[in-house]
């Protein structure tokens, strides 16, 4: 299955549409952890083996683990998920963007190093510089759109020519982009009417969306906004609130309880489709 195909069996196997951040931060590791030579894994892989059930999707984010040092780690990590947990799409969270030939080398990065099943990349520069990774046609490919930080409007919610830059980054996906049907969008669950503009533009086409947990993102407000009209669409993304909900050795325990709640918060806002009836 591609990306797309994944994911959407995964929202519905763990009626789910929670993703895990994984964004390893030594210093607030438990005391037992640290040190330890393989410590960004073992953290990492813990978490996921205690909410693999209550998620849509994993999200690490690469920037913690080249910090460290750690990309033979992420790499490890991605293979561990894929085999202990299949059918749960690992997003890698590195937001590429140039073009040509570099792009290309970003692609193989991810894809082919890394073996993610999606890379989410800044769109930016233009469509050259996201052809390298649509190439991959069974990978995808989430782009930039309104982002959740609060310096985000200083160039997305421009006008030209009528719409916003982040808009047009929208259309530009669903409409030109989006070939291999392989396009997802990162709109900030932070700020909830842009995100409706964003799906009233895009149909169906998946969302990440964080901002949810530390961010301060209203959940309600993010479901009435951008789910789809079978209470999908929506990768909601809570990161450093389920990861360090415990500083303890309960870390694993009190991640899951983390991961449960935000599930289970997400559900009960969800749409609901009508039971099919039996003839």
């Amino acid at each position: 299955m591609n990306f797309i195909q994944t994911l959407a069996a995964a929202w519905k196997k763990n009626d789910s549409l929670l993703c895990v951040g994984l964004d390893p931060d030594p210093a607030r590791f438990p005391a037992s952890l640290r040190g330890k030579d393989e410590a960004i894994f073992e953290f990492c892989a813990t978490i996921v083996t205690a909410t693999a059930d209550l998620v849509c999707a994993f999200k690490p984010q690469i920037a913690y683990f080249a910090a460290h040092r750690a990309e033979a780690q992420l790499e490890a990590l991605i293979a561990h998920i894929h085999a202990a947990h299949p059918g749960i799409p690992v997003i890698l969270d590195a937001k590429r963007g140039d073009i040509g030939d570099t792009a290309a080398q970003y692609a193989v990065e991810a894809f082919e190093r890394f073996r993610a099943d999606a890379l989410t990349v800044n769109p930016y520069m233009g469509r050259d510089s996201i052809a390298p990774y649509l190439a991959y046609a069974d990978k995808g490919v989430i782009l930039l759109c309104r982002t959740s930080n609060p310096g985000g409007g200083d160039v997305q919610t421009l006008e030209a020519d009528g719409e916003r830059v982040y808009e047009r980054v929208a259309r530009m996906a669903a409409e030109e982009w989006n070939e291999n049907g392989q396009c997802a969008l990162v709109v900030g669950a932070t700020y909830p009417a842009e995100l409706a503009r964003v799906r009233a533009r895009v149909g169906d086409m998946p969302i990440l969306s964080p901002g949810i947990g530390a961010q301060g993102g209203n959940i309600a407000a993010a479901l009435q906004a951008g789910q789809t009209r079978d209470g999908t669409g929506l990768i909601l993304n809570s990161s450093r609130a389920i990861l360090y909900a415990s500083a303890g050795e309960d870390y694993a325990h009190a991640a899951r309880q983390g991961a449960k709640a935000a599930r289970d918060a997400i559900n009960a806002h969800r749409r609901r489709p009508p039971e099919t009836a039996n003839d």
